[in-house]
């Protein structure tokens, strides 16, 4: 999906390319609910209804950021396997802080020396990746 946007804004500009993936997936969002809402039984209990909190709806804007910076990314100098490999990073380096400090109500967890040669080793590769040009 990050080569074909970066192809995408390569042609077009990185936000003509994030608009595209996020209202096709918008559209085909909307297609399926609608489906899916014909073909659902009606709860008597009212069981999933009620207004989700309005935070819920930030996760849209971050993905759509993240879109737009890869395709940027990935037609610069880092190239595709420099974006991904640094995007790998930095979701290892955050899954870790978040283990550790419980973020987004999970589980409290130890950080082990394991976890830190693991996050070493990736960030290690994404270092060869990104300055050795791979």
């Amino acid at each position: 999906m990050t080569q074909a946007n970066a192809v995408l804004a390569g042609h077009t500009g990185p936000l003509y390319a994030s608009w595209a993936a996020h209202g096709l997936g918008a559209v085909v969002a909307s297609v399926l609910v609608l489906a899916l809402a014909r073909r659902a039984p009606a709860t008597a209990s009212g069981e999933g209804e009620g207004r989700a909190p309005l935070w819920y709806y930030l996760g849209g804007i971050p993905g759509a950021l993240v879109v737009v910076l890869s395709a940027i990314a990935v037609n610069s100098e880092l190239a595709l396997a420099g974006t991904i490999a640094l995007m790998l990073t930095g979701q290892i380096l955050f899954g870790t802080l978040s283990d550790h400090l419980g973020l987004l109500h999970t589980p409290r967890r130890r950080i082990t020396p394991m976890d830190l040669a693991v996050a070493g080793c990736v960030l290690a590769g994404s270092v060869l990746i990104v300055v050795g040009g791979a």
